[in-house]
């Protein structure tokens, strides 16, 4: 009788250690997915700072933009090359983020002189940790005429809502100008040459020529509406 409760107690201590065993082991792999919440947590309830609309953040073109070879939608990136900070001077966006186009419309270079265009948007915003949020950005110039720089290394561009910038091809070399169409006017140079070789619209060209801006181009990007970020820090 003895031996029987014996093997009873143990039967029923190994049953108890097999349900133990699954629970503890729930928990330990459980353990890295609470920390990886509680972080995600912490990172949500970081205060964030808004980059107002009318901010223009300074990009450099990573490849080349090809009027003969683009298709609309076709996606492509630039490289932001001064550090982006909000309206109260913290800093959202620093150097050598990533920012993402795509092509919203294609001209082709046609007789009597007219240059292709391209249109493009900006959709896209990467930053170095990871970080990533949708964006409305279109195309405008740095020139002096196009935009005034202040103390935080911003450029805030002079640019009416009826003016679509684009990019317009010109010169033998097939480099490339920033115009605008105002009100459904002509092509009008508004900004400075941002392609080797480029020509000058009107009737000095003769021939039409395809929009071809060069990698390492760089060319300012308006936010169309606000962003908001928090202020930036390398994430481990």
């Amino acid at each position: 009788m003895r031996l029987i409760k014996t093997r009873l107690i143990m039967r029923a201590s190994l049953a108890a250690a097999l349900l133990i065993l699954p629970a503890a082991h729930l928990s330990v792999a459980a353990a890295p997915q609470r920390r990886r919440s509680a972080a995600r947590t912490r990172r949500a309830a970081a205060p964030v700072y808004t980059v107002a609309a009318g901010k223009t953040l300074r990009v450099r073109l990573n490849g080349e933009l090809d009027s003969e070879k683009a298709r609309v939608g076709d996606t492509f990136t630039g490289t932001i090359v001064d550090p982006v900070y909000s309206s109260g001077g913290v800093q959202v966006v620093p150097q050598a983020s990533t920012i993402t186009g795509r092509v919203a419309r294609v001209t082709r270079a046609g007789k009597e002189g007219e240059p292709a265009t391209l249109d493009v948007q900006f959709v896209a915003l990467e930053l170095p940790n990871g970080t990533r949020r949708a964006i409305s950005g279109s195309l405008t110039d740095l020139s002096e005429s196009g935009g005034e720089s202040d103390n935080e290394g911003m450029v805030s561009a002079k640019r009416t809502k009826d003016r679509n910038v684009k990019f317009i091809g010109g010169g033998a070399a097939g480099g490339a100008v920033l115009g605008g169409i105002a009100g459904g006017g002509k092509g009008a140079l508004i900004g400075g040459i941002v392609g080797a070789g480029a020509g000058l619209l009107g009737s000095k060209l003769k021939k039409g020529g395809e929009v071809k801006v060069k990698s390492g181009t760089e060319f300012g990007v308006v936010l169309n509406r606000s962003v908001s970020l928090p202020k930036y820090a390398v994430i481990e």
